[in-house]
Parts: structure tokens; sequence; C-alpha cells
């Protein structure tokens, strides 16, 4: 019989209690076994040996930053070693970036020949990525090929297109088609080729119309939950060691913004 979840507190070593920011959720089934739910916001999408891989909910930080707020690694570290009982630190690195207010697919390495053959498809561009957005404009025309070149502000973190060759710019392709429209909103597919920082944001601001809710390239509202309404949706490779196709899928967001598309 399950008994009634707790709460775990940790101790800062000068006997203050206190909340970490993320939560242990410890459920005895029985006498001899526990099983630890580390963060219930967790959606692990894919699991083997070598990768793992989560639906992002939007505003989760991927990697460190000045914010100290706790991260993704952070969150999937915990959760494999609490939830395989491992001793010491666990291995885990990102395979890819996902910025902190996009949602979807995420996927780690859980070892160093995973991560080191993940890198080099990476590199080789062998992994198919595919994301759905919701934009303001109706795109003219539906479907198409964006090339641009974009070169980034690092103090400002933001990108733009630019073709002077002083910033460093970095050529960039993408495919977008749009799906569905409706009245104040515009669903895209987007098939990445190459994965500059901001590339979809920029590119689709630049050509054809901001994405909903980033107002940081141009769109004229923030989103209720403070998102902008780009999803990783799709990701296809060949598994580094098993030599196997592998696809994987995230369902879009369950918000207000979201609710009407179907896919």
């Amino acid at each position: 019989m399950i008994t009634p979840c707790f709460h775990t507190i940790a101790d800062d070593g000068n006997n203050n209690s206190f909340q970490p920011k993320w939560i242990i959720y410890l459920c005895s089934l029985s006498r001899n076994e526990n099983i630890a739910v580390i963060d219930p916001d967790i959606k692990i999408i894919f699991e083997d040996n070598h990768l793992v891989a989560i639906n992002k909910p939007s505003g989760w930080l991927v990697h460190a930053d000045r914010t100290e707020d706790i991260t993704a690694l952070d969150r999937i570290k915990y959760y494999i070693k609490v939830r395989y009982n491992k001793p010491g630190d666990v291995f885990l690195n990102t395979v890819h970036r996902l910025d902190r207010p996009v949602s979807g697919i995420l996927l780690f390495a859980k070892t160093s020949k995973a991560l080191s053959r993940m890198n080099e498809m990476v590199k080789a561009r062998k992994i198919s990525k595919k994301y759905l957005c919701l934009v303001e404009q109706r795109p003219e025309p539906i479907k198409g090929k964006l090339v641009n070149s974009i070169a980034k502000n690092k103090k400002k973190n933001v990108s733009f297109v630019t073709n002077n060759k002083k910033f460093k710019p970095k050529s960039c392709t993408l495919h977008y088609e749009l799906l569905l429209s409706y009245t104040n909103k515009h669903l895209l597919e987007i098939d990445l080729e190459t994965g500059r920082s901001h590339q979809i944001r920029v590119q689709l601001s630049h050509n054809l119309s901001p994405i909903l809710g980033d107002i940081k390239y141009g769109a004229k509202r923030i989103l209720d939950d403070a998102s902008i309404a780009l999803h990783c949706s799709e990701m296809s490779f060949i598994h580094p060691v098993k030599k196997e196709p592998v696809r994987i899928t995230a369902r879009v967001p369950d918000n207000v913004d979201w609710q009407d598309i179907s896919i």
C-alpha cells in the first residue's frame, strides 16, 4: 500500500532547514521498496542506457547562467541519481540548445561515448529537428526556404540579420510551411538546416512575422506564461551506439495559446 508522499527538507549546514528549488517526492510502496519521483513537471519522452530526452516546459533554463536558477541539466541529473540509485556524480550533458522561453524536445547524453558521437552528428548536420510555432501574421508565400547571415550581440543576447563582415555573421537556413491559420495566429512547421543562436526567432521576424510572445524580436504582446510560441516537436537521428533510427516527438504545451492545436 502506498503511503502519503512528503517533501524532503534539506539543511544548509548551519542547522537551518530550507526547501530546495526542486522537490523530492518519496513514496513508500512497501517496507523494502521506495520510489523517489523528482520534480513532477519532468516529462521523459525517450530513455535508454545512452540517451534521455524530455519535453521541456518553457521557462526552464538549460545551462547555468547569472540567475543561478536550477537548470534542466540539474533536474535530469537528480532524476537519474535517484531513479537508478546512482552513487557519486552523474555523468550527463546536453546534446543541443533550447532557449529558456522555448518548449519541446531537449536531448541529453548519459555516457561520454554517446555525447562524443552525438556532437559529431550535430557538426555533420545529421540530426533532423522540426519545430512548430505560432506567428502573428500569415506568411506569404505559405511555404518556402529562408537563407540569411546572422550575427549575435552577446552583451544584449540578441541575434540579427546582417551581411556586414565586421560582425562575423554565419549563414543559416530553414524551411517553413504554413499548416493552419486562425483569426489571430498562424501555425508553421519549421525544418532546420542549421542551428544558430535564436535562428528561428530572428529569421521569422526578419522575413515573415514575429513569433507570438517573442517581444525581443518584435512580437506585439507577452504571453500569459511569459513563454514564446515556439516548440521543438520532432527529432530524428541514428542512435550513437545501437546504430538504429530514432524518432522522438513531443506534444505542444497545454496552455491557452496552443489549446486549438490538435497536432
